[in-house]
């Protein structure tokens, strides 16, 4: 299960994921402009950006604990 802790993997997934979302519903839906379109696209681009953030400190963090542990332990 090591690719699952594996942040740019995990991002990687989502970014795929929402793309394919994106490049199948968009063109299709008629009831939104192009401006909320794009900022629907900006804003989970944002997102994404920030959990790959999060989740990269997350790894760290933990890396962190465990090479204190070894030099305790």
């Amino acid at each position: 299960m090591r690719f699952i802790k594996n942040p740019n993997l995990t991002i990687a997934v989502l970014a795929v994921y929402t793309a394919a979302v994106y490049i199948y519903f968009f063109p299709r839906n008629t009831e939104m402009s192009t401006t909320e379109k794009w900022l629907t696209v900006c804003a989970s681009v944002v997102m994404l950006a920030l959990l790959w953030l999060l989740l990269r400190r997350r790894a760290r963090l933990r890396r962190e604990r465990e090479e204190d542990g070894c030099k305790r332990g």
